[in-house]
């Protein structure tokens, strides 16, 4: 049977719960019945961002910070000089004791999530990406697996992994570039930590490079459209698979662009997609053969001729 309160002056439970002023009032008899109270409830004005439920004070807590951002930091270096000289050996004192009495996981923690940022920053990925890298990392680093390999290179492939779960296309020389490591390298790690974790994560598909090559590249949206259909044809034929998606899918871009008059060189193209111009001639050729595209072009190119003479 559930509890009810009622007014110990007249026995009414008729109450008020005033949240705002912490107080329990009788209705009948008005009676303060407890005041005071504590709020639990949350703070919405204490708020870091719309997007996000936040405590009542405090920074807000990241993942991609070693110690969450719970860690209350001694002081900055160009804070403590400025204080009395017997003040400024005390705080550089604790602050060098602060430092020494984090664990080993903390360090690597404190060093891995500062190039996890970098590197995130260099790419231009969302935060949801860089809470799930950090959490795949903490995983790795838990487990033991960091143990002969770079931090770099584990860091690169944690940051792949999370944009393969998101349907984020980034391809392994973007991650080379940025990080600064072979791509043989974040390939190898990425295969061992999805392994030894049992990640699943999704095959990546030419048509999530479509967008964001066209963007670079300035390509009207019937372009996009166009190598979209494209690449439905070649998936028909199958000719996407085995092949990198990032060639077939510059390749498509590059034939659409063709189709619609907006001419782009295939170094243009290769270097967007991070490829090189033979890939892109190989797989033009083979979606212009297989696909009967030729016919196409030939009429696209003979009216871009037709309307540059009526022009003259």
């Amino acid at each position: 049977m559930a509890f009810v309160r009622r007014c110990p002056e007249c026995g009414s439970i008729n109450l008020t719960h005033d949240e705002a002023h912490g107080e329990i009032i009788c209705n009948d008899c008005g009676l303060v019945i407890e005041e005071k109270m504590v709020d639990t409830g949350q703070d919405l004005q204490g708020k870091f961002d719309k997007s996000e439920k936040k405590g009542r004070g405090g920074a807000p807590m990241s993942i991609q910070k070693f110690d969450k951002g719970l860690t209350t930091n001694v002081g900055e270096i160009s804070d403590i000089y400025k204080l009395e000289p017997g003040q400024t050996r005390k705080f550089l004192r604790l602050k060098k004791w602060q430092e020494r009495v984090s664990t080993s996981i903390e360090r690597n923690l404190r060093l891995a999530m500062a190039e996890l940022r970098v590197i995130a920053s260099y790419l231009n990925l969302p935060n949801v990406v860089r809470d799930e890298a950090s959490r795949i990392y903490n995983y790795v680093l838990q487990r033991g697996l960091v143990r002969g390999r770079s931090m770099e290179s584990v860091i690169a492939s944690c940051l792949y992994a999370a944009c393969r779960s998101y349907n984020i296309p980034r391809t392994l020389d973007e991650m080379a570039t940025a990080s600064d490591v072979e791509r043989k390298e974040i390939g190898r790690t990425y295969r061992f930590v999805v392994r030894k974790l049992g990640i699943t994560v999704k095959q990546s598909s030419p048509k999530d490079y479509i967008s964001r090559f066209a963007s670079v590249l300035k390509l009207s949206p019937k372009t996009q459209n166009d190598a979209l259909k494209v690449l439905k044809q070649a998936e028909g034929a199958e000719l996407t698979s085995g092949r990198g998606p990032a060639g077939i899918s510059a390749a498509a871009l590059y034939v659409a662009a063709l189709m619609n008059d907006e001419k782009k060189t295939q170094r243009e193209v290769a270097d967007i997609a991070g490829i090189t111009e033979v890939t892109i001639r190989n797989r033009y050729k083979e979606l212009i053969e297989k696909l009967e595209l030729e016919d196409k072009l030939k009429i696209k190119e003979f009216e871009a001729k037709a309307v540059k003479a009526k022009k003259k």
